[in-house]
């Protein structure tokens, strides 16, 4: 797949995100006010963070897509990542946000909602499931972090919008059958939502962090990498193969041993058949080799 098809695949994704999720923050927030639920109310403002993260996604994108310049010769990749760090950022917030409301609401008069906010909650449900589906497995696809962290966002949402049908539910039943604490439901929803809102925000910030600082593949990972070097004839030794992740694409610092009885020229040509021969697997984006002479009597 070349970067062009990539960019219209992860865009039309984000936008799709984008417009589904002001659909959502309007028809819940509405049926929030309409129904006094202050879990739904939550959930809409989780909705609308999903506005900015699918926004942030992508901007990340198109930054990505930009070819390689003077101040960023290894490429724009690190922008996804960038992007997948913002969204966690919002996220966070969002969860801060939606455990202070409902944190609030236990110690007010308890208002217990409408029946229509049920509706409301099992349809985002069943949306932002099929969102995250979609999502999760394109940003599989693509090697796009921001894409991945961007589908669990929706994610959270599903389950922002579990805990909000359970607290609505509880308060609804405690309301019909005169149990008094039942009524408490719909704000303690609101809480347990932001609690599991900042955790995954946590984790999903962390990774994307982690594959910023420079991350390398692990030696198992880079098996392919080192068969394909191993496949070249001159190749006596592969001294060091280290495959650094650039978002989606990788970039290969590799030495390699060779004849030390050859001339300069020769050992340049077999560097560059090395590099031609990895810069053929779809991951890679550019390889950096390194030519060492060979020793045999060094090594006994």
């Amino acid at each position: 797949m070349n970067q062009d098809d990539r960019f219209k695949q992860a865009a039309f994704a984000a936008w799709l995100g984008i417009i589904v999720n002001i659909i959502l923050t309007i028809i819940k927030g509405f049926i929030g006010l309409k129904a006094n639920s202050k879990a739904l109310i939550a959930d809409a403002a989780h909705s609308a963070s999903d506005i900015a993260g699918s926004l942030a996604v992508y901007i990340g994108l198109r930054a990505a897509k930009r070819p390689p310049d003077e101040d960023h010769p290894y490429g724009h990749g690190k922008a996804e990542s960038i992007a997948a760090i913002i969204v966690a950022v919002i996220l966070f917030l969002a969860g801060l946000q939606i455990g202070k409301s409902s944190i609030t609401a236990l110690f007010t008069t308890v208002s217990v909602p409408g029946s229509i906010a049920i509706y409301a909650v099992i349809f985002s449900i069943i949306v932002k499931e099929a969102l995250f589906q979609y999502k999760y497995r394109l940003g599989k696809k693509l090697k796009s972090d921001a894409l991945i962290v961007n589908a669990y966002e929706h994610r959270s949402d599903v389950y922002s919008s579990i805990a909000a049908l359970i607290g609505i539910g509880a308060s609804i039943l405690g309301r019909k059958f005169n149990i008094h604490w039942l009524e408490y439901g719909d704000p303690v929803a609101g809480v347990a939502v932001s609690i599991l809102v900042l955790k995954m925000a946590w984790k999903l910030g962390a990774d994307s962090i982690h594959n910023t600082l420079d991350h390398v593949l692990h030696e198992e990972d880079t098996t392919v990498f080192r068969k394909i070097v191993a496949s070249v004839q001159e190749v006596r030794e592969i001294g060091e193969l280290h495959a650094r992740e650039h978002g989606y694409y990788v970039i290969i610092d590799l030495k390699i041993s060779v004849d030390p009885n050859i001339t300069v020229i020769e050992g340049h040509e077999i560097g560059k058949k090395v590099k031609s021969k990895l810069m053929e697997h779809p991951d890679v984006h550019n390889v950096f080799v390194h030519i060492n002479p060979d020793h045999p009597d060094e090594k006994k």
